[in-house]
């Protein structure tokens, strides 16, 4: 793969820098790079923007409303807009459910909801995990019984990201109970305002409210609601999770983040001297960047793959663990580098207005939640432990 970009390529970055510095409002970009919190509307303000230029959809093919950019430009794009400090756009509709509907869905499904996703007008969440169904995902026990043209849904879906503000959520159901686990498995669409569905609120570590339980008492969907054929929602299932996987690489979040610890690295000091002429301090620093290359470049493959319409592979859980392991890395490094001022902040005292007097500098009160917050990353989208089980399957053969 050639990794230079192309003059066509360059002259694209340059439209994208343009339209960022024109077009990212001031507020959202002041959060994105200081790690404060991004409300939901301002994901939703930057999505209108996006789609208002054309950019809604920048992983989807023109047909159905997206740029069918390459995966050279889908890459410049997620790193031009990280690095400025736009809001990531909403993975659940544009990564997950939105390449399944393409997919998979029938017509009438693809006219409804895909154009709605590219606008921002509809919110989605994903309701895969329960209970006692995480990482064996296979185990899940929300029942969905046919009846008349509706199905019936009873049952909890838990760790539900966002839900609170969601208008809809695509499920996982058993359709089947008497099939083998991964047979009996639908996959629903289920409008969040239908009578009987209940989110309850889940306080995080940090004090954040991220996720969320949501509650199915015979909650009556549609049967145009179901995508493919029933009880083959474990073939669906597992091309989200591809994408879904991919999603979570954040090759772009990342290459923000590290300038940000560099920064932070220059401000705080150690015996007299900036902590990034620390040897020990820099040797952590190098190798995260170095893997960081490293793992840019396997994006880059896998995002070449997208575009000629297969489907991640194996890839994909590599993307997902060293991703991860970067992510959180990033995050504790950061703690490390401001010390004691990474002492944990109510995010309602950081939405005021917190301006680091007396305790310590500003940049650093948000560095304890987001340390918090990036431990789910090894868990969420299947745990690395059952990634590096699905290498070894897919590649070794074991």
């Amino acid at each position: 793969m050639d990794l230079s970009f192309a003059p066509q390529d360059l002259e694209f970055r340059d439209d994208v820098r343009r339209f960022l510095a024109r077009e990212l409002p001031a507020g959202m970009r002041h959060k994105v790079l200081e790690g404060l919190h991004v409300s939901a509307e301002d994901v939703t303000e930057w999505q209108r923007i996006l789609h208002k230029r054309g950019w809604g959809a920048p992983n989807w093919p023109t047909e159905f409303g997206g740029t069918g950019w390459d995966a050279v430009r889908q890459h410049i794009f997620d790193e031009e807009t990280a690095a400025a400090g736009a809001p990531r756009q909403l993975p659940f509709g544009l990564k997950m459910v939105g390449p399944v509907i393409m997919r998979f869905g029938t017509e009438a499904q693809q006219k409804r909801f895909l154009p709605r996703i590219v606008s921002g007008e509809d919110w989605w969440c994903q309701g895969y995990s329960e209970p006692g169904s995480g990482s064996d995902l296979a185990s899940l026990s929300v029942r969905a019984e046919r009846s008349g043209d509706h199905y019936v849904v009873n049952g909890q879906k838990t760790w539900i990201t966002l839900a609170q503000y969601a208008d809809w959520i695509f499920c996982l159901v058993r359709t089947d109970p008497s099939a083998k686990p991964q047979s009996g498995i639908s996959f629903l669409l289920i409008d969040m305002k239908t009578p009987g569905i209940t989110v309850r609120p889940i306080t995080l570590i940090d004090g954040s409210h991220e996720v969320n339980e949501v509650w199915f008492e015979n909650v009556r969907v549609p049967v145009e609601n179901l995508v493919g054929d029933e009880n083959r929602g474990w073939t669906y299932a597992k091309f989200l999770l591809g994408h879904e996987r991919t999603n979570i690489a954040g090759v772009g979040t990342s290459k923000r983040e590290l300038l940000r610890l560099k920064a932070i690295a220059a401000r705080e000091t150690k015996d007299g001297k900036p902590l990034l002429a620390d040897p020990f301090f820099a040797a952590r620093l190098a190798r995260v960047e170095i893997e960081l290359m490293a793992h840019e470049i396997t994006n880059l493959r896998v995002l070449a793959a997208e575009a000629e319409r297969r489907a991640p592979g194996p890839e994909a859980s590599i993307l997902k663990i060293k991703g991860t392991e970067i992510q959180q890395e990033l995050a504790e490094l950061m703690m490390i580098a401001v010390g004691p001022y990474a002492l944990p902040f109510r995010p309602s005292t950081l939405d005021a207005g917190f301006d680091g007097d007396p305790v310590g500098p500003a940049y650093a009160a948000p560095l304890a939640a987001t340390y918090c917050n990036m431990r789910k990353t090894s868990i969420y989208g299947g745990s690395n432990e059952i990634q590096r089980n699905i290498i070894a399957q897919m590649i070794l053969g074991l």
